[in-house]
């Protein structure tokens, strides 16, 4: 009887377990039926809506059109910097951006129609603020056509070259024993300033190398000087009285390191043209500078030395001009540049000891306002 009831007790647990694992049969049938079913539904709006004809592209258009409508509006107290996720910020921070640029033109074309509708009684255009015009009004700014001017020029030391009594002839020398960039630089500034002669120092101070460029008729004297490689300062003397400028020398670039340069400078004598030497200071300066090249420019040459004071900065450039047709003309950068800003002028020639200064760079005492300039 025992046996019996085992046997029985087995039979309907197994029974039992067979009917839980058939509903659990066709319950995993009927929810992956439903997911078939709800796939395929998906697949099958996807592709109405993909279909060119269909109603779900104007649908789509009508989305994007409303997307693109909508405008972002930010708070008066909004910051971008508030916002945790980077991603997120660098989206608001472009949104905003965005916004800004829209409402800086839109206020740029109201005014222009109200300029357009006002005609000749629309006032004038509001003038830019910068630096140079906010310049810090200069007691030795230079009229050109005042007497006092015109009677110092005269009687200079630069009278007998603007007089035409004398024809430039320079000698470029470096400090001891220069490196390759400084000596490839002085032959490619003697190839811009005609009538000049590369001579190396072999250890003799200026002041014995002045009076044997006064014996063999040279004019004026250039020494470019070097650190850790580099040119970083020249001296400029015009013989045989005078005055000595030392300039400090930055930005220099040789023809080899220019991108889109031309071809070599010809032996042509080139155009100089000289902007913003206004003050007393600047005019001597300027009066140095154009010194160094003949009267008379070749102009079939098509070269044009430059001296452009933008802040007490001399930046140098040396351009050929590129004539396009009949009206149009370009300019093809042939090198070398270099940057150039004055620490000092002294009466007479080089004289580190006793000579006498008219002007010295002192930054602390000079250099009170961005707006003040000496040049």
């Amino acid at each position: 009887m025992l046996k019996v009831r085992v046997c029985t007790m087995r039979r309907k647990e197994g029974s039992m377990a067979g009917e839980e694992l058939r509903r659990a049969g066709v319950d995993g049938e009927t929810q992956d039926s439903k997911k078939r079913k709800k796939k395929q539904k998906i697949r099958r709006k996807v592709k109405k809506e993909t279909d060119g004809d269909g109603p779900g592209t104007e649908a789509e258009q009508k989305v994007e059109d409303k997307a693109e409508k909508q405008e972002v509006v930010f708070p008066p107290t909004f910051s971008v910097s508030e916002i945790k996720n980077k991603q997120r910020r660098h989206f608001m921070f472009m949104k905003l951006k965005q916004l800004k640029r829209k409402e800086k033109l839109a206020a740029k074309k109201k005014l222009k129609k109200e300029r357009e509708a006002l005609g000749d009684k629309a006032p004038p255009k509001p003038v830019p603020k910068t630096i140079e015009n906010q310049r810090v009004y200069d007691e030795t700014t230079v009229d050109p056509n005042d007497e006092e001017v015109a009677f110092d020029e005269a009687i200079d030391e630069f009278s007998s070259y603007f007089n035409r009594q004398t024809s430039p002839q320079i000698l470029i020398t470096t400090s001891d024993r220069p490196r390759g960039r400084t000596v490839r630089f002085c032959e490619q500034l003697s190839g811009v300033i005609p009538n000049s002669h590369v001579y190396y120092r072999r250890g003799l101070a200026l002041k014995k190398v002045i009076p044997q460029c006064v014996s063999r008729g040279f004019t004026d004297l250039i020494v470019i000087n070097e650190d850790r490689k580099v040119p970083n300062g020249m001296v400029l003397s015009h013989l045989p009285d005078g005055p000595t400028a030392h300039f400090k020398m930055s930005s220099v670039r040789l023809r080899k390191e220019m991108k889109r340069r031309g071809k070599d400078p010809t032996g042509h004598v080139p155009e100089v043209v000289l902007n913003n030497f206004s003050t007393r200071l600047g005019h001597s300066i300027g009066r140095m500078l154009a010194s160094l090249f003949p009267h008379d420019p070749q102009f079939m040459g098509r070269q044009v030395a430059t001296f452009h004071n933008q802040r007490d900065y001399i930046f140098f450039r040396f351009h050929r001009y590129i004539f396009k047709n009949e009206k149009k003309v370009g300019l093809q950068e042939l090198g070398p540049r270099f940057t150039l800003k004055l620490r000092s002028l002294q009466k007479g020639t080089f004289d580190s000891k006793y000579g006498e200064y008219e002007w010295i760079h002192k930054r602390h005492e000079m250099d009170t306002s961005r707006r003040k300039f000496h040049l």
